[in-house]
């Protein structure tokens, strides 16, 4: 039997307002599925996102949601978990949400490693708002803020993410739904800031106007410009050169959780404890 969403959609929601052929409807379908498959409790989640094409994936999905202003996801949902730290928090942001406008939150995301499930829905453009250049942007792609071509250094989210300190990092492109949904449930299953990248196509506002038409030929694009993060490390700096590694990029289990960290605060105030030293930094293994 066919797997049933409309529990966990928002009926009256449907369709979606998303272009034909778009990717966020893969990655909103593999997402559902992780939770279901967790069986993490409607109730016990909390969706929030931003402003554009991803910003309406919490309007879709039938848990506590919340739709925040641009770039200001991982705000919001800081405070959320801090208010419920046993609930499962989830942002859902687009690369400009969360690497432009959003680039300082995400950061001190990961620097706090707040148990939080980040994915950003990277489509290497601005789609909503029709084809300005994003941080991802590839260089010499046409937009309509560079028609001659884009000049600025293309943004790695996910190095971003490593160097800032967060615990789980990960990248799926949206032709593997199954390794997409099984990235999900790594991340959400991972106590820490996970940061989940999840390649996608605008063929509308993107691939169009750059030699890639329909929906495959931006699909094909992204196969080509992706690779296996083990088949990755086996190469040369100049074959890793324009390519970017799909599966777990980084997982430290190590690393102290901030919401556990900040409970020992409390503790101190409520005098059941002395005070906070270094050693409570780590783990215990």
């Amino acid at each position: 039997m066919a797997f049933n969403y409309d529990s966990y959609l928002r009926l009256e929601k449907m369709p979606t307002l998303w272009c034909w052929g778009c990717g966020d409807g893969v990655i909103l379908k593999a997402f559902i599925r992780a939770v279901d498959k967790m069986g993490i409790d409607k109730d016990d989640m909390c969706v929030v996102s931003g402003i554009g094409c991803s910003g309406r994936f919490s309007s879709y999905v039938d848990f506590n949601t919340v739709h925040t202003t641009h770039g200001r996801t991982v705000a919001y949902a800081t405070g959320i978990k801090l208010a419920n730290p046993t609930k499962h928090v989830v942002c859902v942001a687009g690369d400009g949400d969360a690497l432009a406008i959003g680039g300082n939150h995400t950061i001190h995301g990961c620097r706090r490693n707040i148990d939080i499930t980040m994915i950003v829905i990277q489509n290497f453009i601005y789609g909503l708002t029709n084809s300005q250049t994003s941080p991802t942007t590839p260089q010499g792609m046409w937009t309509v803020t560079q028609k001659a071509g884009n000049i600025d250094p293309t943004f790695d989210g996910c190095e971003l993410a490593v160097a800032a300190g967060a615990s789980f990092v990960g990248r799926e492109n949206v032709t593997q739904p199954r390794k997409l949904e099984k990235l999900f449930i790594k991340s959400m299953e991972h106590k820490g800031f996970s940061y989940v990248e999840a390649l996608s196509n605008c063929h509308i506002n993107l691939g169009r106007k750059n030699k890639m038409a329909s929906a495959m030929q931006n699909l094909d694009w992204i196969d080509s410009i992706t690779v296996p993060v083990k088949k990755y490390e086996a190469m040369t700096k100049e074959e890793q050169l324009n390519l970017l590694p799909t599966g777990i990029i980084k997982q430290d289990t190590v690393v102290r959780e901030y919401c556990d960290m900040y409970q020992d605060i409390i503790d101190v105030h409520q005098g059941k404890r002395a005070k906070i030293t270094q050693d409570d930094f780590v783990k215990k293994i």
